[in-house]
């Protein structure tokens, strides 16, 4: 094997890589209804496709070319995994179901967290079920916090597509009259 087809072989891999991770991160632009990225992801990502895929095609007496670009897509999926997972791209909805609600209510708010709580009854009799919503990157803080406060909680996390923006205001509460005081 000579060293122009192992520097090909390398380009290979390390252009596959590039692609099979933009084209993680464009589907999660997708999920996320971020189209505009996705749009310029997707076209950089299938240029990158082309021009290998053309190498590799038009090279078939190197079969270690169609080997590095399998080992270039598989480490690609690794790599954008990796990346999406740096990025936290979202929100993500927190419920964490606990005994100790009032301690760990306060608890995260003092942390920064809008928390809204629910009095429920379980198996085991009476417990809350704490709400909160934040960037995907401070999640983990948050469970951090719930798991300090109360060991024996119960928590889920959904990826929020799309939220009123309601919740981050931070204006004044407006007074508004009810049917009964216009009256």
């Amino acid at each position: 094997m000579t060293w122009d087809v192992i520097g090909t072989c390398a380009l290979i891999i390390c252009a596959r890589i590039g692609d099979v991770s933009l084209g993680t991160i464009r589907t999660v632009f997708i999920l996320r209804g971020r189209r505009a990225l996705a749009v310029l992801l997707g076209f950089f990502e299938v240029l990158i496709w082309v021009t290998v895929v053309s190498k590799v095609i038009s090279n078939l007496n190197h079969p270690i070319y169609a080997v590095s670009y399998a080992l270039g897509f598989a480490s690609g999926n690794y790599v954008g995994m990796v990346i999406e997972h740096w990025l936290a791209i979202g929100h993500q909805a927190l419920r964490v179901f606990s005994r100790r609600s009032v301690q760990l209510a306060e608890s995260l708010r003092n942390a920064g967290y809008h928390v809204t709580e629910f009095a429920g009854t379980g198996r085991d009799g009476p417990i809350t079920l704490l709400y909160t919503e934040s960037a995907r990157r401070d999640v983990a803080d948050a469970i951090r916090i719930a798991e300090r406060v109360d060991p024996d909680c119960f928590y889920v996390i959904d990826d929020v597509r799309s939220a009123s923006s309601a919740s981050m205001r931070t204006t004044t509460p407006r007074v508004v009259a009810t049917r009964t005081q216009r009256k």
